[in-house]
């Protein structure tokens, strides 16, 4: 009888485990601070506590971090947790993208073809290259104003074939103004040399010049510009008068273009992204020279 009650206790409880199991209750109660505490029995009589062997019974990733590293030795891999969506999420963010990407649509040319006018500005600036619906735009919002002068901008006219009589696109603006009822008004040109710089900011710089050498007090000004073009050129002109001088905008509308469905067409595509980028690359690459500087004028190094 007492042979097969050992031979019971032997096989269900054998002393390998009976090691780990006194092994893994150390381990614990040392992490817990609470020491070790055996309860009587034939485990805890027969078999005192044995310490647990390190490399075998002590985790890894306790092992690797009770490795001391030196100090001089940067960190250059971490694991983190990473939360992914699942496929609900992934619909509801292609649903939000879809959403954004409609609304930024519909108001992308209303953003670039913005309209801020003064109502104190005594001089209106006209950029040259516009074309002759475009200019006819700018002389009905001459006389809806209160301006006592037309400054006309631009540079060098591009052509071919037959040369035409004009030199600068600024020349040709102030013939066409004048010849389609402005007559009587006080038009000056102000045209632009050939140069590298970005043809709007030399054209403001060449307007700030103009004035200063003339005596001008530029205090308000008014800056009409054709449809997406508007809010670049507002903000080169700030960029090239300074905080000293108010600057209203107003867009030309554009005349084989609906604003609404910019981009049902080629050309309305076009204009909008094309601006876009062109704006989002003013803001963040454009450095011109200091006030005066030769980069200012022709966006190279002086010689």
């Amino acid at each position: 009888m007492r042979a097969r009650v050992r031979m019971r206790v032997s096989v269900r409880v054998p002393v390998r485990q009976r090691t780990g199991i006194l092994r893994r209750a150390l381990w614990r109660s040392a992490a817990a601070g609470t020491g070790f505490r055996s309860s009587p029995g034939p485990l805890a009589t027969a078999h005192p506590p044995v310490l647990p062997h390190r490399s075998r019974d002590r985790p890894s990733n306790e092992l690797a971090s009770s490795v001391p590293r030196p100090s001089f030795l940067p960190t250059l891999l971490a694991r983190r947790p990473v939360w992914v969506p699942t496929l609900w999420g992934w619909l509801l963010l292609l649903a939000a993208c879809v959403g954004v990407a409609a609304v930024g649509a519909r108001s992308a040319y209303t953003f670039l073809a913005v309209e801020q006018p003064l109502a104190n500005a005594d001089t209106l600036v006209v950029e040259g290259w516009l074309g002759d619906h475009e200019l006819d735009q700018a002389i009905v919002a001459f006389r809806r104003g209160h301006y006592r002068r037309v400054v006309t901008t631009g540079g060098p006219l591009d052509w071919w074939g037959e040369r035409p009589p004009w030199k600068t696109f600024a020349e040709r603006a102030a013939d066409y103004l004048q010849r389609h009822g402005l007559e009587d008004i006080s038009i000056v040109t102000v045209p632009a040399p050939d140069s590298a710089q970005e043809r709007t900011f030399l054209s403001a710089v060449m307007v700030r010049d103009w004035a200063r050498q003339n005596g001008v007090a530029l205090h308000a000004i008014d800056l009409y510009s054709a449809g997406t073009h508007a809010r670049r050129s507002h903000l080169l002109y700030r960029m090239a008068l300074g905080p000293e001088v108010d600057i209203g905008v107003m867009a030309a509308l554009p005349e084989h273009l609906d604003p609404a469905r910019w981009w049902a067409t080629s050309a309305g595509a076009k204009s909008v992204l094309g601006e876009m980028l062109s704006l989002a690359w003013t803001k963040c690459c454009f450095w011109p020279g200091p006030p005066g500087s030769h980069e200012e004028r022709w966006a190279v190094p002086g010689r």
